[in-house]
């Protein structure tokens, strides 16, 4: 069954049970908050595949997305808005029906195909302590705070890991797309057990260098400069 969104791209990956804050500045989004509003409605998110982010009427979206459900809204002047949202439901556009003032499209929600449940809880066991590890060490390097418990619930855990990994977008999205819960922990658990060493040598550089020099941007960014080399732009906490 379709059900129609109106659409929100972005150059961010939305994850299901994720939080995502936005300033919602353009007149096209403008109204299409304000319309959500009214009718007391969610939009959905999609990563840009092409086209800019702001002003770019033929932007083109990844197939699947999540929509975003509206929580605390700040009106502003000029009929912008912060708004705080929070990722509910995967969906794959199944047609795009306009794109003015912006994208609405219809849209069959998705969900994970059964996996094994012993076999899910038991990669979630395994990915625990990894998981904080690298928490751990993303905290000491970029200054960053993260509170994150990882949930028990298979699913659930694996949307958590995917939103708090920084990785690219295109690895991100990768990571939304996959059907498969079992799967999608399975990759997970790879990209943390590579990317613990990487952290650990870029730990081990900065306690060794001089206190004179300047330390690292509480935002991470020698951390993610390294990480383009193996995965391309990163993607910024919200």
């Amino acid at each position: 069954m379709a059900h129609r969104l109106r659409l929100f791209p972005l150059n961010t990956v939305l994850f299901p049970g994720a939080v995502l804050n936005l300033h919602v500045f353009e007149p096209r989004y403008k109204q299409m908050i304000a319309e959500c509003l009214e009718q007391r409605e969610g939009f959905g998110v999609c990563l840009i595949r092409d086209g800019d982010e702001a002003g770019d009427p033929a932007v083109m979206p990844y197939e699947v997305g999540t929509t975003a459900e509206i929580g605390e809204v700040t009106s502003l002047e000029g009929g912008r808005y912060y708004i705080s949202t929070v990722g509910r439901k995967r969906f794959r556009i199944d047609r795009v029906v306009g794109r003015e003032p912006y994208l609405s499209v219809d849209v069959s929600y998705i969900a994970d195909q059964p996996d094994d449940v012993a076999v899910a809880r038991s990669l979630v066991g395994e990915i625990r302590d990894v998981f904080r590890e690298y928490l751990r060490l993303l905290i000491e390097f970029s200054g960053m705070h993260a509170d994150i418990e990882l949930p028990s619930d298979p699913i659930d855990a694996s949307f958590l890991i995917g939103d708090a990994l920084q990785v690219a977008d295109s690895m991100k999205q990768r990571l939304l797309e996959l059907s498969s819960t079992e799967q999608r922990l399975t990759v997970e658990l790879g990209f943390l057990r590579r990317l613990l060493p990487q952290l650990r040598s870029l730990l081990e550089r900065k306690r060794e260098a001089p206190q004179s020099q300047p330390a690292a941007p509480a935002s991470g960014g020698a951390f993610r400069a390294k990480q383009e080399q193996y995965f391309g732009k990163h993607f910024s906490t919200n």
